[in-house]
């Protein structure tokens, strides 16, 4: 079940841009609302089990080869996220559904997006594999990069979005080769074996080198600085991503993984130093920009940055002892880690209502400007009760979630300064910084409501705001109230949510109670929040008086002019370099290609002994095997002297047709039949092609011209045959081709060898394959139909009205073609159903199948004109081609579902009315994807050329 629930997301998202279809009156927010919805339903179904210490394993082999697999732990610290993601989930997904304009934005593409990005964090939160962890951790990485660009004709939007995926990205590399260097330590990729060999690993050499690289891509995801420079630019990103990703989802994966690994490194100094350090900086830091910003969601952003050093300290913190030494220490760093779990719940509550709150206000202002905003409590007073109860959390006033968290992060600081943290630094900077930061937390705090809603109604706003509905202020208004219900009841998060993350992180922890109250006497903290809240007022009633608090601090050099430097210069070498080959002479490039295959070639053959050639156990040649051969070497040598581009065409073809008998004369049906099908859709693409071209011309060139092309040749027909002979004689191992033989139709139910291999066998290249194909046969479409400025005048112009009708309408004047073609069509067509539905025993597939379908649709076009294919066939075939690889996709999916691996197949056999006894086998419609995706591909490449002018 779990699985079914971790890969709903990717399914729905999938058939989201299907279900728009058949649904288009209804908003793609409804339709994607149910993925959210049942992680959080079916997740919060988990909480007895796992709150009564139970984790959830489930385990299915991915890449069995290379010891990979999908294994995934629900424990206390999984089950917190998987929660979180959920449950803010529905309340973003039910917000975007008012905030975006289905007829003015492309909703379709965001929700998708969004879908891609809930099922990758919940991967990543979720996974006990090192490798399946990392893979997830990515893709989050690239699916915010499309949602923070979803406005993509913004040149900040892209900015942004190519900012945060940099900088995540390598992060995300760093953290790989650090659990690369821990497999090579324990021999394993799972989290929990990891964990269990802990004790071990402090005095192996590479056990540093392996903490700081998981640090670097802990820091980068979770915003720490310096490396916090992505979450600002990251809010050109629609409201709803901003507050899904940069409030609970996200920007906390960095925080999970530094709390995943803390038993690990729990106890290092370098770990908890770097944690405590570069979280109270950034805590500090964060808050100190936020109070400076006059943009709603720059101070957010910023506040987001200030939070998430928080609770990384907290968690470096806890860390400073592990949980297997007990005792007082063990004690206090498992208090640390429960106050950084509840502040991880508090912060995604209210920085969510607060992300909400200014998506509202921006909505019905049209501005997040602070300095052109004021007076909205009178015109929007529900909006302002909802934003006051995200401030006040924020703040940490009493009665509120933040309060609580806040108080039990200075109780940790002044723990770790009365008991002497063994840190580098002065130890007591500890609750200094802590300080610190949270008094500018407070006075931003006051500054967002103060400016915002605050003192006289602004006159330069465009409209006159008003309250917004009420679907964009539920989800923010449930968030308020959880902010507030986390400070009056903290009872309620702390046995079934807190306990058991605390117990997955601090193995020490499981028998600790966890009291969480809003008073506890006139303690050290509450001085230090009374200080909190004096100061921050008075910073707030300072800031217009003072340059320090107002004014932008005259660095000589920012991080982010550091960072466009670095892309500068290398933008700038890289284009000094490219300027050195790209000279725009197509001779130059293939002479680069054919000089490096040279000399790869060559190297690799000296390197490894050089080439050895034997020609023991060849069979004699026959007399029909020299005569193709001659033929063959005839036409490709004539090929150089053709005087028209069609002659040329010509004896390519010829070429390849004396494959196709090789191929005959060897007993290969279904290679012959392959080839001769793909050297017609050839000749038929080149002809197409070639006829927008001009005439061809011969021009005399010198020596020194034609020697270079002589010596390339010369040397890549020499290369190439020696090695193709090396292979043949030289072979290290025994051929598959004898496993492939014995056990095709056994394991496979396939007696057509050809095609077991290419639909089960292999199956996971020939998908990746038509993958490929896909992308190549849309990027071809692209380019054909790209209209430059020029061009797009002349769009819906007479002339262009008059090709149009021309081309649609065109067709052969031959009238035995046209009278023939009605007949030879069907038994084409009939025939590729043939090899379609016959190609696991018999000569055929859905690759052969495709093409042939393709060869009949475009004698059709031929003999009876487009407008007639049209007609015919009703087909979108860029769908069609889609189609394909989704059916391909689902295959391998249902699969999963059944708890095999992915791609395996299946066959059996059934009684069917009037055929009688059959085979069926799940791999004919893994095949029926790969004819869907051939004919759409074809047929767009085929039909976008012959209709380009």
């Amino acid at each position: 079940m779990i699985f079914i629930v971790v890969f709903f997301p990717f399914l729905l998202a999938a058939l989201l841009p299907l279900l728009s279809r058949l649904f288009g009156r209804v908003h793609a927010g409804w339709l994607a609302l149910p993925a959210p919805a049942l992680l959080l339903v079916y997740f919060a179904s988990l909480l007895p089990e796992v709150s009564g210490g139970t984790a959830v394993e489930v385990s299915m082999p991915w890449m069995p080869s290379l010891d990979i697999r999908l294994d995934l732990a629900v424990d206390g610290l999984g089950l917190l996220f998987a929660l979180l993601i959920g449950g803010i989930g529905v309340l973003v997904t039910l917000y975007s559904v008012f905030y975006l304009d289905r007829n003015k934005e492309a909703v379709t593409r965001f929700y998708v997006c969004l879908l891609l990005f809930m099922g990758a964090m919940l991967g990543v939160v979720l996974s006990d594999h090192l490798i399946a962890l990392y893979a997830f951790w990515e893709l989050t990485s690239v699916s915010s990069f499309l949602l923070i660009a979803f406005w993509h004709h913004r040149p900040q939007s892209r900015d942004g979005a190519m900012k945060s995926m940099l900088i995540t990205v390598l992060g995300g590399l760093s953290m790989l080769a650090g659990f690369l260097l821990l497999y090579l330590q324990t021999d394993t990729f799972s989290i929990r074996k990891i964990i269990a060999l802990a004790p071990e690993l402090p005095g192996h050499s590479l056990f540093v080198p392996a903490m700081l690289l998981i640090l670097l891509g802990a820091f980068t995801k979770s915003a720490q600085f310096p490396f916090h420079i992505w979450l600002p630019d990251a809010m050109e990103a629609p409201t709803p991503v901003s507050a899904y990703l940069h409030s609970a989802t996200m920007v906390k994966a960095g925080l999970y993984l530094a709390a995943r690994m803390t038993p690990v490194f729990a106890g290092q100094a370098v770990w908890y130093s770097m944690l405590i350090g570069a979280g109270l900086i950034t805590l500090f830091y964060g808050s100190f920009r936020a109070f400076k910003q006059t943009d709603l969601k720059a101070l957010l952003a910023y506040s987001t940055i200030s939070q998430l050093g928080l609770i990384m300290a907290l968690i470096g913190l806890g860390s400073v002892h592990s949980g297997s030494e007990g005792g007082l220490e063990s004690m206090l760093s498992a208090a640390a880690l429960a106050a950084a779990i509840l502040h991880l719940v508090n912060h995604a509550a209210f920085k969510g209502t607060l992300f909400m709150a200014v998506g509202i206000v921006d909505h019905e202002t049209g501005t997040r400007d602070i300095r052109k905003l004021g007076g909205l409590m009178a015109l929007m007073p529900v909006t302002f009760t909802i934003s006051l109860l995200g401030a006040l959390s924020m703040a940490g006033v009493p009665p509120f979630g933040g309060y609580i968290s806040k108080e039990l992060f200075f109780a940790s600081a002044l723990d770790a300064w009365r008991h002497g943290l063994p840190l580098r630094t002065p130890v007591v900077l500890v609750p200094l910084v802590a300080w610190l930061g949270s008094v500018f937390t407070f006075a931003y705090s006051v500054r967002f409501i103060v400016r915002t809603f605050g003192g006289r109604e602004s006159g330069g706003l465009d409209r006159r705001p008003h309250e917004a509905p009420a679907g964009l202020l539920l989800p923010p208004a449930v968030l308020g109230a959880a902010a507030l219900l986390l400070g009056l009841a903290p009872g309620l998060t702390a046995s079934p949510l807190v306990a058991p993350a605390l117990a997955s992180i601090h193995p020490s922890a499981v028998e600790a109670e966890l009291h969480f109250t809003l008073w506890h006497g006139l303690t050290a903290e509450v001085w230090m929040t009374a200080g909190v809240f004096a100061l921050g007022a008075g910073i707030f009633f300072l800031q217009r008086k003072a340059a320090l608090l107002r004014d932008p601090l005259p660095v000589p050099i920012s991080l982010n002019g550091l960072y466009r430097g670095i892309l500068g210069g290398m933008d700038r070498a890289g284009r000094r370099l490219t300027s050195l080959y790209m000279t725009g002479s197509l001779r130059h490039y293939t002479m680069y290609l054919f000089g490096f295959l040279i000399l790869a070639l060559a190297v690799t053959a000296a390197a490894t002994g050089g080439i050895a050639i034997s020609l023991k156990g060849l069979a004699p040649v026959t007399v029909y095997e020299a005569v193709i051969l001659t033929a063959l070497i005839a036409a490709a040598a004539a090929v150089p002297f053709a005087r028209s581009r069609l002659m040329a065409i010509i004896l390519t073809g010829a070429v390849g047709y004396m494959v196709v008998l090789f191929f005959v004369v060897f007993r290969a049906p279904d290679l012959a039949l392959t080839q001769i099908i793909v050297e017609t859709v050839s000749v038929t693409l080149f002809l197409l092609c070639f006829y927008h071209l001009p005439a061809l011309k011969r021009d005399r060139e010198s020596l020194r011209f034609r020697l270079p092309n002589f010596i390339i040749a010369l040397g890549v027909g020499a290369v190439m045959t020696l090695i193709a002979l090396a292979a043949f004689s030289g072979r290290s191992f025994e051929s598959i081709s004898d496993y492939y033989l014995k056990e095709s139709y056994r394991l496979a139910g396939g007696k057509n060898v050809v095609n077991v291999i290419l639909v089960d066998f292999r199956g996971f290249d020939t998908m990746l394959e038509i993958v490929v194909l896909g992308v190549a046969a849309f990027a071809i479409y692209a380019l054909i139909t790209l209209r430059l400025p020029q061009e797009e005048r002349r769009k819906g112009t007479v002339r262009e009205k008059e090709f149009r009708l021309v081309y649609e309408d065109v067709r052969s004047n031959d009238v035995i073609l046209r009278t023939l073609a009605k007949v030879i069509i069907f038994i084409i067509l009939t025939f590729s159903l043939y090899l379609l539905f016959a190609g696991h025993h018999e000569p055929g597939g859905g690759f052969i199948g495709a093409l042939m379908t393709s060869s009949a649709l475009v004698l059709l076009s031929m003999a009876f004109g487009i407008k007639t294919v049209r007609d015919a066939i009703p087909v979108d075939f860029r769908l069609l081609a889609a189609a394909g690889i989704g059916v391909a996709v689902l295959t391998g999916v249902g699969s999963i579902v059944l708890g095999v691996p992915f791609l395996s197949h299946t066959f059996g056999y059934a009684d069917l009315p009037v055929f009688g006894k059959n085979e069926l086998a799940t791999a004919v419609i893994f095949d029926l994807g790969v004819y869907m995706t051939v004919v759409g591909i074809t047929m767009t490449i085929i039909l976008a050329i012959g209709r380009d002018k």
